[in-house]
């Protein structure tokens, strides 16, 4: 994905995520980032049948949220955070239109991004 997301980037993107199963593997898979997971791995976590779970790994990998690399004949896969960071700016841009009060609250809630140092403040 560029750096700037086009409306069909962001739709493809949203799309593939709109699938519980696909949310789900996608979620699996930034939690591991940035390790990967064998295709067979992540069917097994997800309970699904593996020609299933190639079938939402391939509209991930085309949505651009996740990469593949092919070993023999294992396919490991990883959240792509370029394409991942790409939708979130497409949807974050200008969305408060310079009205701060819009958006604060969203950036407010956002703590698990924050340095730890921040973290701990906004606990404290």
């Amino acid at each position: 994905m560029s750096r700037h997301m086009k409306d069909i980037d962001a739709i493809t993107a949203l799309t593939a995520l709109s699938q519980p199963t696909r949310l789900d593997v996608f979620r699996r898979l930034i939690k591991a980032y940035p390790d990967e997971i064998a295709a067979g791995e992540i069917a097994r976590q997800c309970k699904t049948r593996h020609n299933t779970m190639s079938t939402h790994l391939a509209i991930l990998v085309r949505a651009g949220l996740v990469d593949v690399r092919r070993d023999g004949r294992m396919m490991h896969h990883r959240a792509n955070l370029d394409g991942f960071q790409a939708l979130m700016k497409f949807l974050l841009q200008d969305c408060c239109h310079g009205r701060a009060e819009i958006c604060a609250p969203l950036v407010a809630e956002l703590t698990c991004c924050a340095p730890l140092k921040s973290r701990k403040k906004a606990h404290a």
